[in-house]
């Protein structure tokens, strides 16, 4: 545990001894972040070939961007865009963001082989994992809607092999031309005839409106592309997640709290809804973005995480308890800071113990039934199997995943233990979000054997 306080000299600025010490874990952090970036690991999108269709739109502006990442992700991408999309972005600037030739004419005769062939609005799409649309203006998606063919983007879109080439679309336009009728009735009818469609951003536009229909951010964008191509292990789950850590006040200025990032329950959310579950996140004070598609709820005590995951565990099927919550908290917190008295002695606090949250619910009638099926974690500093069983007996929970906590707070990379009545599984050092997709693919397949078979008591 840490206390956390606001010691600062007169003039408003931190103790030299504090910024030292800050620029001290600064560095660290940093050292720490290039050991950590060559782990191995492959991209998210590694052997993925996209081909990045651009329609005419001011979010062209973003697709160079979208370019990038998607590239960094792993995948190799193909650039195509429409005469209207070259009036907002060149073909040069695609071409040295994707490193391959863009194509803008259906009468481009250009093949690998060399030999001249105008068949690009077939070529094109058949060696493609998918086509992504990004921007894809209204006039686009009524071309798509209709099956008009009168441009090469067009055309491939609708000479794809539909079965196995799928199409995301991320429209970009003015609010009044998002919000119109014709718009709305061609983005669910697209959606019917198979095409996935991202959704828009809402603020300010490029016309001076401020509404929905902007174009995702490319992160945005990045991410719902990753989790569009994972497997679905989890679809129809609802998974309910805690994570971070919990805040205890002593009064108002200072409380209680630990290290925890909140990092490892955040991927784990984010792998579930890769997964296809429909997940909702508590979490204690981090400062960590939502993942996409996550419904979030930030709470920051123990008792404010008990009572909010009371209320969400009737509609779960899975509970991931990662939060790291305070196992005590003062007992009659002030509420006016207490301050020094000159005579040397320290404040007397009186603590009461916090409920155990995770206990409590895999407990419940709910959580012996296997009904829900619920994981633990334990954060450790010693004798990690032996301390994660015993946590795992005590608590009544299936699985209990373990580790070393003064080994992972706050940093991007971590290894687990996972502990069932069974025995053990290590996941060996990895970035958390890849910990948490091999963890959502074990917690699916226990899931599963929990609903075939009576949940096993130990």
């Amino acid at each position: 545990m840490r206390i956390i306080g606001g010691d600062v000299w007169p003039n408003g600025h931190p103790r030299q001894a504090d910024t030292l010490r800050n620029m001290t874990t600064t560095a660290n952090h940093v050292n720490q972040s290039q050991s950590e970036s060559d782990s191995g690991e492959l991209p998210d999108l590694a052997g993925k070939h996209l081909v990045l269709g651009l329609s005419g739109g001011i979010a062209c502006y973003k697709a160079a961007e979208l370019c990038r990442a998607l590239i960094k992700a792993g995948a190799t991408v193909q650039v195509v865009m429409t005469e209207a999309a070259g009036q907002f972005i060149t073909p040069v600037t695609m071409q040295a963001l994707s490193g391959r030739p863009v194509h803008t004419s259906q009468w481009d005769n250009r093949s690998a082989g060399g030999v001249a062939n105008n068949m690009a609005h077939i070529n094109l799409s058949r060696e493609a994992d998918a086509i992504l649309i990004a921007p894809c203006s209204a006039d686009f998606m009524a071309k798509l809607l209709h099956g008009r063919a009168d441009d090469l983007l067009s055309l491939m879109c609708l000479a794809r092999p539909a079965g196995k080439v799928p199409l995301l679309l991320a429209p970009a336009m003015n609010r009044e031309m998002y919000a119109h009728p014709a718009t709305q009735r061609n983005l669910a009818q697209l959606q019917s005839d198979g095409a996935t469609v991202f959704g828009v951003g809402a603020g300010f536009q490029a016309c001076g409106e401020t509404g929905d229909g902007r174009m995702l951010e490319p992160e945005q964008l990045l991410e719902d592309i990753v989790a569009f191509f994972a497997p679905k292990v989890l679809a129809g789950q609802r998974v309910l997640v805690t994570a971070g850590p919990t805040y205890e006040a002593i009064d108002p200025v200072r409380g209680i709290t630990n290290l925890s990032s909140g990092k490892m329950g955040f991927a784990i959310a984010r792998a579930a809804r890769e997964a296809g579950a429909e997940v909702t996140l508590v979490a204690g004070p981090v400062s960590l973005g939502t993942p996409r598609g996550v419904t979030r709820i930030d709470v920051k005590s123990a008792q404010n995480m008990l009572e909010a995951v009371v209320l969400l565990v009737p509609s779960a099927s899975i509970f991931v308890a990662t939060a790291a919550v305070a196992d005590w908290r003062p007992a009659a917190p002030s509420d006016k800071k207490i301050k020094k008295n000159g005579s040397g002695h320290a404040p007397s606090l009186e603590f009461t113990e916090n409920v155990d949250i995770l206990a409590t619910i895999a407990q419940s009638a709910t959580g012996q039934s296997g009904a829900l099926f619920c994981v633990g974690f334990a954060a450790e500093s010693h004798d990690l199997h032996e301390n994660a069983q015993a946590k795992r007996l005590r608590k009544k929970v299936p699985l209990l995943i373990g580790n070393i906590g003064p080994d992972t707070f706050g940093r991007n990379h971590n290894t687990l233990l996972l502990v069932d009545a069974q025995g053990s599984i290590a996941l060996p050092r990895a970035s958390k979000l890849s910990l948490a997709r091999r963890l959502v693919g074990e917690i699916a397949a226990r899931r599963v054997a929990s609903i075939s078979s009576p949940q096993e008591k130990s």
